[in-house]
């Protein structure tokens, strides 16, 4: 069933959420592409700035765990607006910062409110995708992955310049802030559940698959209570499993990339940076084409697809000695991951219940592998392992988890759509 065209109010609404999006990417890089700097100002050892950073993700985890009630109180468009300040606000602490405290006073602002206003991006982006004649997640993660690459540069720019990261921060701030300001108000007044005028139909990403067509969402606040009695909890708990194999994946994939080519193969740096770029290339690629995709083959046939692609570029990228082949491997590795988030955050949007509970979970999740990936994979390349055989024992066990509890994940909710006569 073809669905009709947005109106004016999603169509600026899908504007700001998109900004949103990039504004988001670009603040994260600025900081992140400005680590050494900061380390340096902060008189730490290397050792001691990655505890730090574990110390300051933390808060993440504990902003994940009340973002569902609290998004569900506040609403979407306020904890964006509020998520806005803060977060631009905390930029130039964690530039100016010459001691530990103060820098994790900056970074704790950033991390804690970057939940909520990460999880109100996504809902509100999945609303409105649920209602036009095509989805546009892919392009919405693409447009974050945007923000990155414009945040780096950004960086690199400042550098050459000899900008202080004080300095630096504060004008990305800046510049965030006009963007924010002038955007955040055309963002969806309404929360969907709220009203039912917002209602979801049906999933165009599904129509193309056969036995798929229960895999959409409608979401009446009269069904949701008997849909949450017969779905129960189960899919709260494979959101959570699905986030964190799904980063395990994210993070073997990119941030250990340069890595397999420096220590297991002897490239230098620049050319080590070669395997970074081809990730983040298959990534950006498939994040742009990945909605199209889903048209042609529906949600679930997708992610089956991009589960297998990945699957198979971590072994080429990991276990053939070859730093050519490694680069080749990577490129798969991000056009398979690419299109994990976008399918994960909206289906954490689609769970019945509580608005928000779904993502809150499932970023929940996602920020605990952050922080236990890099240590695991770094303790077992510290072994007689290579990198490529660490990234190896971490990744392709996550990829198979990753496709058991979304395959799991599906079926649950398609068999409660028919059981209750209501799509979700």
């Amino acid at each position: 069933m073809s669905r009709p065209a947005l109106d004016i109010r999603d169509r600026r609404a899908l504007v700001a959420v998109a900004a949103q999006f990039f504004v988001n990417g670009a603040m994260t890089a600025s900081f992140i592409a400005r680590a050494p700097q900061i380390r340096d100002r902060l008189g730490v050892s290397l050792d001691a700035f990655g505890l730090l950073l574990t110390v300051s993700a933390s808060v993440g985890v504990i902003g994940s765990l009340l973002a569902g009630r609290i998004i569900h109180a506040a609403g979407t468009r306020r904890m964006l607006q509020v998520g806005a300040v803060v977060m631009v606000l905390s930029l130039p602490v964690i530039g100016a910062a010459t001691a530990p405290a103060v820098w994790l006073v900056g970074m704790f602002a950033y991390v804690f409110v970057d939940v909520f206003v990460d999880i109100s991006m996504n809902l509100q982006g999945s609303w409105i995708s649920a209602r036009r004649h095509a989805p546009v997640m892919n392009r919405l993660h693409g447009l974050w992955s945007v923000g990155t690459l414009a945040g780096g540069l950004g960086a690199v720019a400042a550098n050459a310049a000899g900008w202080s990261p004080f300095a630096h921060l504060t004008a990305v701030a800046i510049v965030m802030a006009v963007i924010l300001l002038a955007l955040t108000r055309r963002l969806l007044e309404h929360d969907q559940d709220d009203h039912g005028d917002q209602d979801d139909p049906e999933d165009p990403g599904d129509q193309g698959e056969r036995g798929d067509q229960g895999d959409q969402a409608e979401w009446s606040s009269a069904a949701r209570p008997a849909r949450m009695a017969t779905v129960g909890r189960a899919p709260i708990v494979l959101l959570v499993l699905a986030g964190t194999f799904a980063v395990v994946m994210e993070v073997t994939g990119g941030d250990w990339a340069t890595f397999r080519l420096t220590d297991d193969f002897g490239a230098t740096a620049a050319t080590a940076s070669a395997a970074f770029v081809a990730y983040t290339l298959g990534m950006s690629a498939m994040r742009f084409g990945g909605d199209s995709l889903q048209v042609r083959l529906g949600r679930s046939a997708l992610h089956r697809w991009s589960v297998a692609v990945a699957s198979v570029g971590f072994v080429v990228a990991t276990l053939i000695p070859s730093r050519g082949v490694a680069i080749v491997g990577f490129v798969l590795v991000g056009l398979g991951v690419a299109t994990f988030m976008p399918k994960l955050y909206d289906d954490a949007a689609r769970v019945p219940g509580r608005r928000g509970a779904g993502l809150g979970a499932m970023t929940a999740g996602m920020r605990v592998a952050f922080l236990v990936t890099p240590v695991a994979v770094g303790g077992l390349a510290a072994t007689s392992l290579s990198v490529g055989e660490a990234i190896a024992i971490c990744s392709l066990p996550a990829a198979a988890g990753l496709a058991i509890v979304t395959e799991w994940n599906d079926r649950l909710l398609r068999s409660a759509s028919r059981r209750t006569g209501a799509d979700i």
